[in-house]
């Protein structure tokens, strides 16, 4: 059973995709064309943070800063 995920984070990961910076943006023109058949979300939220990009298949988080 996964935890559950609290309103106001969910809430937060919606805006910041919509808001991506330009680096995040580049770099999700790649991924979201599932580089070597790999899935990637973009701002996921786990636990009490937001991963900018998430792989559940290869259990990889990618953080741009």
């Amino acid at each position: 059973m996964r935890p559950r995920k609290s309103a106001l984070l969910v809430q937060r990961a919606k805006h910041f995709r919509r808001e991506l910076t330009k680096p995040e943006f580049m770099l999700w023109q790649y991924l979201r064309t599932s580089p070597s058949g790999h899935k990637f979300r973009k701002q996921h939220p786990a636990g009490l943070y937001v991963l900018d990009f998430f792989c559940a298949r290869a259990n990889l988080a990618i953080e741009v800063d």
